[in-house]
């Protein structure tokens, strides 16, 4: 488990983490990236932007 950076909750960190892996914070919504793994580290992930193959 880990600390959801928005609003504070626990968010669920599986057996084998990948830094870059995207979750989601079951309490607030935010969709969490995994930045580091030792000690593992949660950031607001990026926000896609549309690419209209421009």
């Amino acid at each position: 488990m880990s600390e959801c950076p928005v609003c504070g909750a626990e968010v669920a960190i599986s057996d084998d983490p990948v830094e870059g892996e995207l979750l989601d914070c079951e309490e607030c919504g935010a969709e969490l990236e995994i930045l580091a793994l030792g000690p593992i580290t949660l950031g607001e992930a990026p926000e896609m932007e549309e690419d209209w193959g421009e």
